[in-house]
């Protein structure tokens, strides 16, 4: 072979120091795009051994990545489809853009590595992210081919030689320069591979490992083992979404997720993605038990294209409310390198997402239908997932309707129909709205879960971390509906039958009671009035209004905006005063210092009922109890 120097046609001297500086966050990302390279030169030399066109022995087809210390080398080798010198200069040397100026203005507009590997088809050339030198050695498969040898220095000066490889493939060697050198620690490389080449459809050796092998029996007819080195294979290359749903059992699904989450509990339950048409895309995904805590659950989903890891940041491809899910998705019309802009803007992305959407509220209907007992044993794991669906994507929860269940204090739970339904008759107000009463808290607010079980109502428990806003949303779904918290008002006024009774005191009684009250409790938040109320219920009830309570607990979940301004107003109370109570007629016969004594201990324990009574107040209000026994 013929010695040649050339140019590398890019025309321009700046392309190697850009992508050494601008791409250098990303760097780790030069070892996927070369064991990427290596496993489709494999896969091209099968394809063709299968079509005819190639009939020698493939041999073994594995990709294999070595690190040499000393050398302060990086070698990935292949036995696939190999170059000729010609074919490098096609393939290697003409980078794919025309000139210096069209370069700089797109790499200005470029957001990541990705997108400017991914924009120029820069692939190979990500190797000078960490190399000084890149040497490729390689033999082509075809018939009479000489071997080749390619050398750049990280300039846009290249050398072809002949090269020294005897066999089918391709090695590239990098020489790894000064900055570079965490990536000579056969650890540092053994992560990248774990991350981005886990599932690749050809066998990736990296190093060797000890395993015992059977040597014979010792004297007393006992198996004998040896220690002996193999090839050390990183890869699954056939994971379980590239399989037939039949081909799989259950056990095959929770291998593949203790795979993945080593230490997560098992998944709830998993769906298997399948299509071929109008896209092509496979993955499972699975159910995890959330916990209230789906903060923490994000980015679980990890897309693949061909089995190389993309990333785990798939916002774009999946609705964000199925973010939560756990498991992977692998589409080969999204290319590797992809960007955030491509995602946003691509047509075949957003029918992915509304593919997954569909496939997620059908495998939820599917359950619902098929085992309704089992479906609400695992409501208290799934119904966040579902809520946020419902919140986010109008055709989800258009589907979600049968499927999303209501629980009340009681451990009940409905449909939003049956619901509906079971309250109508008795929690019908007198302006035909239908009130469903909620508590976030049973324990705390239990006294008030009992004045509205008196009267004949049910509670609904809503204590998940998006209920506040599910809470909203209903109201804007079903018609002439609204829901309250039964600690907004006293029970009487949360679901007003008919106009109030009045009460037997007088007006000069009910300023009298004012007085007596804001001496005793001396708080501008609470503001005291006079209630007609049943004779049975409590003496006091502090409550505060659902709009204030529901603007002040979504400013804390982040509401942001004019909701920050309600989370830093002080609160404001109702001190509801049952003018039928026994209390109050002795409060009112009582002298001063036992009117204030008296109208003290009733506020008090107001307070305690709704979880407001602490520090020195609730001593005081112990001591003055015992002192009343």
């Amino acid at each position: 072979m013929v010695q040649e120097k050339g140019t590398i046609s890019i025309n321009t001297e700046n392309i190697f120091p850009i992508i050494k500086k601008f791409l250098y966050s990303d760097n780790e990302i030069f070892l996927r795009e070369l064991v990427s390279n290596a496993v489709d030169a494999s896969q091209k030399v099968k394809r063709l051994a299968t079509l005819g066109h190639y009939g020698q022995p493939l041999g073994d087809l594995k990709v294999k990545v070595a690190v040499d210390k000393e050398a302060k080398t990086i070698t990935i080798s292949d036995s696939g489809i190999g170059m000729t010198a010609e074919e490098i200069k096609k393939y290697i040397n003409q980078v794919a853009f025309s000139g210096a100026t069209e370069f700089m203005e797109k790499f200005k507009e470029a957001k990541d590595a990705n997108e400017i590997i991914g924009r120029f088809g820069l692939g190979f050339y990500s190797a000078f992210m960490v190399a000084d030198k890149v040497e490729i050695q390689t033999l082509s498969y075809q018939d009479g081919a000489e071997p080749a040898r390619w050398v750049c220095d990280g300039s846009t000066s290249f050398e072809i030689t002949e090269g020294s490889r005897t066999e089918r493939g391709t090695d590239v060697i990098l020489y790894v320069n000064a900055e570079s050198e965490e990536f000579l620690e056969e650890h540092r490389i053994g992560a990248i591979l774990d991350k981005y080449a886990k599932f690749l459809p050809v066998p990736v050796q990296f190093g060797t490992k000890t395993e015992r092998e059977p040597d014979g029996e010792d004297e007393e007819g006992k198996p004998k083992y040896k220690s002996v080195e193999v090839d050390n294979i990183i890869n699954n290359t056939n994971p379980i979404w590239t399989k037939a749903p039949a081909d799989l059992k259950d056990e095959d699904y929770l291998d593949f997720y203790r795979e993945l989450y080593p230490f997560s509990e098992e998944p709830l339950f998993w769906i298997h993605l399948n299509v071929d048409y109008p896209f092509h895309l496979t993955g499972v995904l699975y159910f995890p038990k959330l916990k209230n805590d789906f903060e923490v659950q994000k980015n679980k989903i990890k897309l693949f294209s061909r089995q190389v890891f993309i990333t785990d940041e798939v916002k774009d491809i999946v609705p964000e409310f199925l973010l939560l899910l756990h498991g992977v998705i692998d589409s080969p019309d999204i290319p590797l390198n992809v960007s955030r802009s491509f995602l946003q803007a691509d047509s075949n992305v957003k029918k992915i997402n509304s593919y997954i959407s569909r496939k997620v509220a059908d495998k939820l209907s599917e359950l619902f239908k098929k085992d309704r007992k089992a479906y609400e044993e695992k409501w208290g794991d799934i119904g966040i997932f579902v809520k946020y669906g419902a919140l986010s994507d109008d055709k989800f929860y258009d589907k979600a309707k049968e499927f999303l269940l209501l629980g009340n204090t009681s451990k009940e739970t409905y449909t939003l129909e049956e619901y509906s339904i079971k309250v109508k008759d008795f929690q019908t107000d007198k302006d035909g709205q239908l009130v469903y009463l909620y508590t976030p808290d049973p324990e705390g607010q239990d006294s008030y879960i009992q004045a509205a079980i008196k009267k004949g109502y049910d509670v609904l428990l809503m204590n998940s971390p998006i209920d506040t806003h599910f809470i909203h949303h209903l109201e804007t779904k079903l018609e002439k509906t609204s829901l309250k918290r039964v600690d907004a008002d006293v029970i009487d006024k949360l679901i007003v039958k008919e106009d109030a009774a009045k009460h037997q005191l007088t007006e000069d009684e009910s300023n009298q009671l004012k007085t007596i009250f804001d001496k005793a409790i001396s708080n501008p938040a609470m503001k005291v009035e006079v209630e007609s109320l049943p004779a049975d219920a409590m003496p006091v009830t502090i409550t505060m209004e659902e709009w204030m309570r529901r603007m002040k607990d979504m400013a804390k979940l982040g509401g942001g905006g004019g909701m920050n301004f309600y989370g830093s107003m002080p609160d404001n109370y109702k001190v509801a005063i049952n003018a039928n109570h026994k209390i109050i007629e002795k409060i009112l016969k009582a002298d001063e210092a036992q009117q204030t004594a008296m109208a003290k201990q009733a506020f008090d324990l107001a307070m305690l009922a709704q979880g407001l009574l602490k520090g020195a107040d609730l001593t005081a209000f112990v001591e003055r109890s015992v002192e009343v026994i």
